[in-house]
C-alpha cells in the first residue's frame, strides 16, 4: 500500500513547523559546544514523531516507514541533524519484533512518551568494523545471569540513552556452522551498567555524532535481558539495518535539498560583474545535477520504504537508496560549497557544518562499496567477494 498523499503533507507541513522553532542558530551552538538537542527531541517526542513506529497500543502514533522518512527528511531540510534521535526509530523495531511481550510491555510505552531513550546500537568493533559476525565482545551465561567482556567503538549516543542494543557472541566461532551463528542480542540498561562493568569514553570527531568508545569488563545482565533466542542475535540485528539504511537515506535526502536550496538563492542573490551568478551555466548546471540525482534518489527511498511498510523484501532497494541519497547529497554538499565560494567555509553560513554531517553517511552505517559488493552478489549472482 501507499501512503495517502495529504496525510504525508500533513506530517510534512507539522515537522517542518516543529523545526521553524529550532532555527540553524539552535543547530550552530550545539555543534560548537559538542552539545545534544536535549530540548528538540523532548519536543519532537512530545509531539509524537519520535514514537513514530510504536504501535498505538503501547502508546506509539502507530504510522509506517514512509511517514517516518519524512519525519527525518524534513529535519534535514531544515538545517537539523536528526542523528542525534533517528536511532530510537530503528532499534526500536527490534524490540518490537523480536521482544517478548514482557519487554514490549517494559519499554515500548516508555519510549513512546519520552521517560525512555532507546538511542544507541552497539555492534561495530575496533578489529571487525563491518564483518559483524567476527566480533570478539563475549556474552558468557552464568547461572541466571550472563556476563559480558570486550569492547564496541563508534557507538552514538551511549551518553544519552537509558537503554542499548548489545550484539555479542554467546558460542564461540569455532563450534558454529556460520560465522552468522551463536551471537545474540541483548539489551543493556545503561543507567545500570555504567560504571558497573561498562566504561564509556568519547570519541572526538569532526561532526557532533555523540559516539563513543566502550569497554566492557565482567558487565553482568539478567537472562531476562536477551532479546529474541539465544544465538539468533544476528538476524535480529539485520532485522533493523534495512529500516535504518531507508531512514538514513531519508536523511541525506533532505540534506541535498538543503543544499540545493541554499545554492539557488544564493546564485540568485550574489552578483558578479554586474549579474547574478545563478545566470551562468556553470553555476546553474551543476546545481541543475544535484535537483535531477536527488529526485532520482528519492524514487528509491520511497520505493524500499513502500515495500517495507507491505513486509516485502527490500534488502537491494534499502541499500540502492542508502548508496544513491548519500553520493547525491555528497555531490550537492560539494557544488553548494563552490557556489559560495570563500563563505561556505564561514560558519555563520551553515555550510560547512551540514558538509561535515552529510559526509558521514558515505561511509556509515555501511560504506558504499559493500553497498556494491551486496548487490553485485545478491541481486546480480557474481561470487562472492567478501
Amino acid at each position: 500500500m501507499t501512503s495517502d498523499p495529504e496525510h504525508i503533507q500533513a506530517i510534512r507541513n507539522g515537522v517542518r513547523n516543529l523545526c521553524h522553532r529550532y532555527d540553524e542558530r539552535y543547530w550552530l551552538n550545539l555543534d560548537s559546544q559538542r552539545d545534544y538537542p536535549t530540548e528538540f527531541v523532548r519536543t519532537l517526542t512530545d509531539e509524537g514523531y519520535l514514537a513514530a513506529l510504536i504501535p498505538e497500543e503501547y502508546g506509539g502514533s502507530g504510522l509506517g516507514l514512509q511517514e517516518a522518512c519524512v519525519i527525518l527528511e524534513e529535519i534535514s531540510f531544515s538545517g537539523g541533524h536528526p542523528g542525534a534521535c533517528h536511532a530510537q526509530m530503528y532499534v526500536m523495531g527490534s524490540v518490537l519484533r523480536h521482544g517478548s511481550r514482557a519487554q514490549k510491555e517494559k519499554y515500548l510505552p516508555g519510549i513512546a512518551e519520552g521517560s525512555i531513550r532507546l538511542q544507541s546500537f552497539g555492534v561495530t568493533e575496533p578489529d571487525t568494523g563491518t564483518d559483524t559476525s567476527s566480533l570478539k565482545t563475549v556474552a558468557a551465561k552464568q547461572g541466571d545471569r550472563y556476563v559480558i567482556n570486550g569492547q564496541k567503538v563508534w557507538i552514538s549516543r551511549v551518553q544519552h540513552s537509558d537503554l542499548m542494543l548489545l550484539l555479542a557472541r554467546t558460542t564461540p566461532l569455532d563450534r558454529v556452522k556460520k560465522k552468522t551463528e551463536g551471537l545474540s542480542t541483548f539489551i543493556i540498561d545503561l543507567n545500570e551498567a555504567v560504571g558497573n562493568g561498562l566504561t564509556v569514553r568519547p570519541i572526538d570527531s569532526m561532526i557532533n555524532h555523540h559516539s563513543c568508545e566502550l569497554f566492557f569488563d565482567n558487565l553482568e545482565i539478567p537472562e531476562e535481558n536477551l532479546l529474541g533466542a539465544e544465538n539468533n542475535g544476528f538476524r535480529i540485528i539485520l532485522d533493523s539495518m534495512n529500516a535504518e539504511r531507508i531512514l538514513i537515506a531519508a536523511e541525506c535526502i533532505g540534506d541535498g535539498r538543503f543544499f540545493v536550496d541554499k545554492a539557488v538563492r544564493y546564485a540568485k542573490e550574489r552578483r558578479v560583474f554586474n549579474r547574478p551568478i545563478g545566470q551562468n551555466q556553470g553555476v546553474q548546471f551543476p546545481i541543475a545535477r544535484c535537483k535531477i540525482n536527488l529526485d532520482a534518489a528519492d524514487l528509491m527511498v520511497r520505493k524500499g520504504a513502500e515495500l517495507f511498510d507491505r513486509n516485502k523484501k527490500c534488502g537491494a532497494e534499502a541499500n540502492m537508496a542508502k548508496l544513491l541519497a548519500s553520493e547525491a547529497s555528497w555531490q550537492a554538499a560539494d557544488m553548494c560549497m563552490e557556489v559560495y565560494g570563500g563563505f561556505a567555509f564561514a560558519r555563520e553560513y551553515h555550510i560547512e557544518r551540514k558538509f561535515r554531517e552529510t559526509r558521514l553517511y558515505r561511509t556509515a552505517p555501511i560504506s558504499t562499496n559493500f553497498i556494491l559488493g551486496f548487490v553485485a552478489e545478491h541481486v546480480l549472482g557474481l561470487p562472492r567477494s567478501y
